[in-house]
């Protein structure tokens, strides 16, 4: 598996002013059509990409690809491999505690669209978030971000040192790195990628997804 060639798109944090969008929720409307040429480069042969397929509601990575190497620990200490979640529906994104703005939107989503689609369903599904922000994701600020949007027990919040967490967002297509203006605020990719039971990255979801997108392509999902 190749890594991505083309800078992924990164987006400001700053707190809306005025009660508006603020730069980072306009740009994460787009940001598909940014990195759709770093999620073709995922592939091994070069012949990926981006587009809407039948049956799923979010974008789908044609042909799926094989996810890269994800094993880090839980906020709480937990070892997690996200092998171990073969013949789920996983959903993995990238966080962090003190975002103010499209994280929380991402992880509030995230909870309707679990509680949308049934609780049989959603004991099929496994949300995973991956840290952008090493220093401040501390496990007291995970637990609390968590319980603030609901996700307490439902997500896998992965942390690590700027080195493993690195490596992880390479791996995936992620940039990460403070805002020189403003560095209680973190530039990153925010997408959600859709893994399949078998294992292969499927989808991918802006930022701003809808809820109900995700509950329609989960049984999808946890069936391939």
């Amino acid at each position: 598996m190749t890594a991505p060639q083309s800078p992924p798109t990164q987006i400001s944090e700053q707190p809306p002013a005025g009660g508006g969008l603020s730069p980072r929720m306009v740009l994460a409307l787009v940001v598909l059509l940014v990195i759709a040429g770093g999620v073709a480069l995922l592939t091994t042969n070069g012949t990926a990409h981006r587009a809407k397929a039948p049956g799923y509601d979010g974008s789908a990575i044609t042909p799926p690809q094989a996810t890269p190497r994800l094993q880090l620990r839980n906020y709480t200490g937990e070892p997690v491999n996200l092998n171990r979640y073969r013949g789920k529906a996983v959903l993995v994104t990238f966080l962090y505690t003190h975002c103010p703005d499209v994280c929380p939107l991402i992880a509030s989503n995230l909870r309707v669209a679990l509680e949308t689609m049934g609780p049989a369903q959603a004991a099929r599904t496994q949300v995973i978030a991956v840290s952008v922000d090493p220093r401040g994701d501390t496990p007291k600020a995970v637990a609390a971000f968590l319980a603030r949007h609901g996700m307490t027990g439902r997500m896998k919040y992965l942390v690590g040192s700027p080195r493993e967490l690195a490596r992880v967002w390479k791996a995936w297509g992620v940039g990460s790195s403070k805002d020189l203006e403003q560095p209680q605020f973190v530039n990153h990719t925010a997408i959600v990628y859709g893994i399949d039971a078998s294992g292969k990255m499927t989808t991918v979801y802006e930022a701003s997804f809808a809820p109900k997108e995700i509950a329609h392509d989960v049984p999808l999902l946890a069936s391939s």
